[in-house]
């Protein structure tokens, strides 16, 4: 390690705000980055507006070396989770440097160094609070755009990684799909089928309000499907965590792109998805004011790309033609909308089910992220 590279916990507004800013730097020159919505960052990283912080001990570190800040990184130990698992697991995530395999070493051993002493036997990473934060590095599909929801992290990094002693924990696959002139005739008839049966009915918020109505039970959904089914890395949300995962994801929700379905009053299924506005917030520069949000509503209007976000279907509803419902509503209005392909986000490599659907309707891996693990 070169003698002039110092690590430093941030203390203070003014590293944390380095902190947050900082990959705007080193990614000046990358043409597929998109910077996050600031607004929304600085919010992540108040203890007092994100409740993730009230059950998960964290670690803020900045790389410097002769003065300049040349990396960064986060250490996330989710106590609910290891409790919930009986695991001893440590995470790293928001790992940023310069092209400089020193500082991605540096940095991961003071996280491990912070995890040890907390008593924890793995680091995986990268990985946030929970799933809903950017997970996994980028190893293949670097000449795509990248979506708001992903990492997009250098071509080297991932090799920086592994030579650290770092291996494949789990890899996520993303599918796109091109959308047809119209849905083709099969699925229709089949929606149809299972309409008559009179069973599940098909929720399309037309506005706003009717969208922020139905919002607050899909995400109660999501969280009870991914608890029940252990998806990697989840831990369940208490309610304070659910309304500021709704306050989070309001504001982009598109009524058109909310599906759902409900048996009786209950809502048992949901997708939701949203106009791909990479492009305005990378115009924007992830800034709201004082015209960022007019770059970013134009690129919603301008775009062709759908980006999926969530879903989630009750267990005991499964099988039953919910999501042969939701995937047609969907389509219709994406057609409407001029849309002419999905990204579906991210799919653990090992979900056949959700694989085969994608394949079906003509989709093809274009994008493969992996998280890693090390044990200490």
């Amino acid at each position: 390690m070169a003698e002039d590279l110092e690590i430093r916990a941030v203390a203070g507004r003014s590293a944390l705000r380095l902190f947050i800013r900082l990959p705007e730097r080193l990614h000046a020159r990358h043409e597929h980055w998109v910077p996050p919505l600031y607004l929304d960052e600085r919010q992540y990283f108040n203890p007092r507006k994100n409740p993730a912080f009230a059950h998960c001990d964290t670690l803020l570190l900045l790389a410097f070396q002769g003065g300049t800040p040349v990396g960064r990184i986060m250490g996330v130990i989710n106590h609910r989770y290891n409790r919930l698992r009986s695991e001893t697991t440590a995470r790293f995530s928001r790992l940023e440097t310069v092209e400089d395999s020193r500082v991605v070493r540096a940095l991961l051993d003071r996280v491990e160094a912070w995890a040890r002493e907390r008593g924890m036997t793995r680091v995986v990473g990268p990985y946030g609070f929970s799933d809903q934060d950017p997970e996994g590095f980028l190893v293949e599909g670097f000449e795509h755009p990248a979506t708001i929801a992903t990492y997009c992290n250098f071509p080297w990094m991932p090799g920086f990684v592994e030579d650290h002693g770092y291996r494949k924990d789990v890899d996520y696959v993303t599918y796109r799909i091109r959308i047809p002139p119209e849905v083709p005739a099969i699925y229709t008839r089949l929606s149809e089928r299972i309409r008559k049966r009179g069973a599940l009915e098909v929720v399309e918020p037309r506005s706003r309000r009717e969208a922020a109505a139905w919002a607050g039970p899909a995400f109660r959904l999501m969280n009870e499907c991914y608890t029940r089914e252990g998806i990697y890395g989840y831990a369940p949300m208490e309610a304070d965590e659910i309304d500021a995962l709704l306050k989070r994801y309001l504001p982009l929700v598109d009524p058109r792109f909310l599906k759902a379905v409900r048996h009786g009053d209950e809502l048992v299924g949901f997708v939701i998805g949203i106009p791909d506005m990479a492009e305005g917030i990378r115009r924007a520069r992830g800034r709201l004011l004082p015209f960022g949000f007019l770059e970013i509503l134009r690129a919603r209007r301008k775009t062709r790309q759908l980006d999926l976000l969530l879903g989630a279907i009750k267990e005991e509803h499964r099988g039953k033609g919910g999501d042969v419902l939701m995937m047609v509503a969907m389509g219709k209005a994406a057609i409407r909308a001029g849309m002419q392909v999905i990204d579906t986000h991210h799919q653990m490599e090992t979900n056949k089910k959700m694989r085969a659907v994608s394949e079906l309707l003509g989709g093809e891996v274009y994008k493969r992220y992996r998280v890693y693990r090390k044990d200490l």
